[in-house]
């Protein structure tokens, strides 16, 4: 695998290699149970068949550094408690594939602890025995390390976090090979954040899955209203440079441009939504003046959240106008000053199908229980789940068709691939066609990467080493009414784009 700027290219033959182990990991915030009505989200709640995992949320460590429950009544057998634990992990019972999995951390347990227990070699064996025996314990299958975040927030150690966060993952993985755990973490998703948390590289030889947490891109927190987790550069925002936009296809491009395997990797979609106060009811379009924080929903009862279980039902009682920014791929609602990001079925697909075609692991859910998953705005439970999973049946499909017809073309047809691209030699993050315009023979690579062509604005050129000093030229082609954007590194519309010809 070669990683070129935003690009990741790969051979089709090795993309599409364990297609059939696309990840479901589905976080479940085990504090729903104390919600009312509607809202009350248990163990029993879960349909295990719609995750490939399964993730417990959270426990949290002590001043030694051990794990600890966070809520023992709920989640240990002792004292007469639910015992929730085990009945979690006896899920797997309905669904043998399944693996569950404990995540430590979270945002309300800070930095503090784990940037003091990272850096001391006595604290991090403390954490490590301590984890290792609660997850083999209770019968979970690895550990998601969430820790919000290394060189960060209430963070001890400063930049130290940083290494002190990669020799803990060493630490951790050196210890689960033995006991066949897994070990995975939420990380952070944008590049200014990123970079001052993580080793890249390095911390992606621990970590068996990476889930990038992209979402909270754009909140109440903001001055102006933007969306929870935009597909890409949308409405509001034409002005914002590339190192201070959010959104999911920058993101994922930023980690796999720094050598993290997309095998690894996994795109976080949200079931739930932001609010917003406009500040004005006659300007509610996306990036116009916020007051700050919006309405909460009657389960989640949080200013400023609300599931996607709530909003959908709001819209059906209440007179919302639903909009769709056709840039960003997101829906959001307005009903006078109040304003709400969020995604829908729709979005979360035109996400999934985006990142599958850099081959990323699969999706991660934060979180299960603001699905509409009593099925009451739909015909059927878990909407928004079952949209994850048919999409990723549907790549799945593809994907097998695709491989197959690469592997009969490149074994039985006799034409030179010096004449015409092939279908088997690259898989690009966009819409666009292999073709080859008068305008190729103008270009030679001499080295490899993503160019754009100076003599087309819908073309560009990907160059492939085969070889020390050799290189196949790859010339791709935008759909109709489309130009390469060699900022974004993605097909985008002609008015987002600056395309001088020469």
């Amino acid at each position: 695998m070669m990683c070129v700027k935003y690009v990741c290219l790969f051979f089709v033959l090795s993309t599409f290699v364990a297609a059939n182990e696309k990840k479901v990991v589905c976080y479940y915030g085990t504090w729903a149970t104390y919600r009312n009505g509607l809202g009350k989200f248990d163990v029993e709640n879960i349909n295990s068949k719609l995750c490939t995992h399964l993730v417990y949320a959270f426990a949290g460590i002590d001043h030694q550094g051990n794990i600890i429950s966070l809520d023992p009544y709920l989640d240990l057998p002792d004292d007469w408690g639910r015992d929730n634990f085990r009945k979690f992990n006896a899920l797997k019972q309905n669904n043998p594939n399944l693996k569950t999995i404990l995540a430590v951390g979270g945002w309300n347990e800070g930095s503090a602890k784990y940037s003091i227990m990272a850096a001391n070699a006595n604290l991090r064996k403390n954490f490590i025995t301590s984890t290792t025996n609660m997850l083999l314990t209770y019968g979970f299958d690895g550990l998601s390390l969430d820790w919000e975040y290394p060189n960060r927030r209430d963070s001890v150690y400063g930049v130290d976090d940083i290494d002190n966060y990669t020799k803990l993952l060493k630490e951790l993985k050196s210890e689960f090979v033995k006991h066949g755990l897994i070990l995975t973490a939420a990380v952070s998703p944008t590049a200014a954040t990123a970079a001052l948390s993580y080793n890249i590289p390095e911390i992606s030889q621990y970590l068996d899955q990476i889930e990038i947490m992209t979402y909270d891109m754009y909140g109440p927190w903001d001055d102006v209203t933007g969306h929870n987790s935009p597909l890409h550069k949308g409405e509001g925002f034409k002005n914002i440079s590339k190192d201070m936009l959010n959104t999911l296809d920058v993101s994922l491009q930023y980690w796999l441009s720094q050598g993290c395997p997309p095998e690894k990797l996994l795109i976080g979609v949200p079931f739930y939504g932001n609010t917003f106060i406009l500040a004005n009811s006659n300007m509610s379009g996306v990036g116009v003046p916020s007051n700050g924080i919006g309405i909460a929903g009657p389960y989640t009862a949080t200013r400023g959240h609300i599931g996607y279980n709530e909003f959908c039902n709001l819209v059906k009682t209440e007179a919302w106008s639903k909009r769709y920014d056709a840039l960003s791929r997101v829906p959001y609602g307005v009903q006078g000053r109040n304003w709400v990001s969020y995604d829908d079925a729709g979005s979360i697909s035109d996400k999934i199908n985006y990142a599958v075609k850099f081959n990323v692991s699969g999706v991660m859910i934060w979180s299960i229980e603001t699905d509409d998953f009593h099925g009451i705005c739909h015909s059927e439970s878990f909407p928004l789940l079952r949209a994850v999973n048919n999409v990723l049946d549907k790549a799945l499909s593809t994907s097998k068709t695709t491989t197959s017809t690469s592997t009969s073309t490149s074994t039985s047809s006799s034409i030179s691939t010096s004449t015409r691209p092939t279908s088997t030699t690259i898989i690009i993050p966009s819409t666009a066609v292999p073709s080859i315009p008068e305008s190729t023979q103008t270009f030679e690579c001499k080295k490899e990467g993503v160019f754009q062509n100076p003599k087309s604005c819908s073309t560009f050129f990907i160059c492939v080493r085969i070889r020390e000093g050799e290189f196949q030229l790859n010339s791709m082609t935008c759909p109709v009414g489309l130009y390469w954007d060699h900022i974004l590194m993605t097909c985008n519309y002609p008015e987002n784009v600056d395309c001088v010809i020469s």
